[in-house]
């Protein structure tokens, strides 16, 4: 399949005579001195690509942002049709590719499961059977009958996964949306769709999650520029993918809170890594001590919130997890409008040697997440630059130097 999109305003105005004059007008525009023409520029968001997905299968599907992922599922959902090619599907789909796909701001809950489910084509009948599964596993009991409009996006996301896993479809297609839940609503999400795997249906499952990606999916495709750069076990294609396009990003910065990523109370102003006695230019060694610094933007008076680090390897592994200090501006006192920063210290000797990135997840009491970034900062930890014996590549998500002591405990002779 390829997908094509052209670059330029769409206008609005599409009356007789704007369209004529516009055609007349396009004409001239691209007549150049030397007799050439101009064509409109394309973006190739797709191209050529092929893959087949049979029952019972996770695909996982894996790649930077502007890959081209999202925009395979919207030809897979028929949302948009491929500038050349075909998709060729046996069977229900059930989508979950935009946080409320599908559902109707001023319409309830409930109201949106039995639209959303009609939209699938399921029967009344078979809603009600399923009515009280999908609330239950949504956990929005209390605001069933508030229009969704009023939900959060973490609630908007849940019903919206819950309608598309529990009716029954054939085939479940789930982008990124699962990453405004919390963790334990997330592992309750994979639970599902193992569930759903199990049963012989498939399942097209687009994340940056690579551990997710690693446990849940039989098989990876890597796309990169609208193109499919390789294929196969999700083992050897998240390692591929991690030592060839994760490019280090050690600091980044944003100078406006309007263009900052974050949410309605918190927004990024700087994210940086550097030695401890060092730039975000200097390398990080094995023996290297260094800090992660977050600048934001509290936007709300009042407002308590904690900031949590995931660190992951190569992998997709994560090493570990940290929080911010539980001081008094973290947790007891409310925070006033202003920017803040935050400074997280990593010793020496725990890191081991590769590429390793890190996940900035602000959340409200640990476990309603307010904003999550993936790949905040990219970083690579070398081998010790102190001279000494080389033991070869060392395996394992860290590599601590640890006290040992030896002792003689017998000075006779073995026997």
């Amino acid at each position: 399949m390829t997908k094509t999109y052209p670059l330029g305003q769409l206008r609005p105005n599409l009356s007789l005579k704007s369209t004529v004059t516009d055609a007349v007008a396009a004409r001239f525009r691209a007549a150049r001195p030397d007799g050439s023409t101009t064509g409109n520029e394309l973006v190739h968001a797709l191209r050529g690509v092929s893959m087949q997905v049979n029952r019972g299968e996770v695909l996982g599907i894996i790649g930077r942002n502007g890959a081209g992922k999202s925009t395979l599922l919207k030809i897979l959902t028929r949302i948009t049709a491929p500038t050349d090619g075909w998709a060729e599907i046996h069977g229900r789909v059930g989508s979950l590719i935009g946080v409320g796909t599908g559902f109707h701001p001023d319409l309830t809950g409930r109201e949106n499961v039995y639209l959303n489910g009609a939209v699938l084509g399921m029967k009344k009948v078979e809603i009600d059977r399923r009515f009280d599964e999908i609330v239950s596993f949504a956990e929005i009991d209390r605001f069933l009958d508030t229009p969704v409009k009023r939900y959060s996006s973490g609630m908007y996301m849940r019903l919206a996964f819950a309608v598309a896993a529990h009716m029954e479809p054939e085939i479940l297609l789930v982008d990124e949306v699962l990453a405004v839940g919390d963790a334990a609503f997330q592992r309750k999400c994979i639970g599902k769709m193992e569930g759903i795997a199990k049963e012989s249906r498939a399942i097209l499952f687009v994340s940056h999650n690579m551990a997710a990606v690693q446990s849940l999916c039989h098989r990876v495709i890597w796309l990169d520029e609208g193109r499919i750069v390789a294929e196969g076990n999700p083992r050897e294609v998240i390692g591929e993918y991690f030592q060839k396009a994760l490019v280090p990003l050690t600091e980044s910065s944003w100078d406006e809170p309007s263009e900052a990523p974050g949410s309605a109370g918190v927004r990024l102003r700087r994210v940086c890594i550097h030695p401890v006695e060092g730039s975000a230019q200097d390398p990080i060694t094995l023996e290297t001590p260094f800090v992660v610094e977050i600048e934001y933007w509290n936007l709300k008076a009042g407002e308590r919130f904690h900031l949590m680090l995931n660190v992951l390897n190569e992998q997709g592994v994560l090493i570990f997890k940290t929080a911010a200090a539980m001081g008094a501006a973290a947790t007891n006192g409310a925070r006033p409008v202003g920017l803040f920063r935050d400074v997280c210290q990593v010793p020496a000797h725990l890191m081991n040697a590769g590429v390793h990135r890190i996940e900035l997840v602000i959340a409200r009491d640990h476990a309603n997440v307010e904003f999550r970034k993936e790949d905040v900062v990219v970083f690579e930890v070398l081998e010790s630059d102190t001279p000494g014996p080389w033991l070869g590549n060392w395996t394992g998500a860290v590599r601590p130097v640890l006290e040992w002591s030896t002792e003689q405990v017998m000075d006779a002779r073995i026997p």
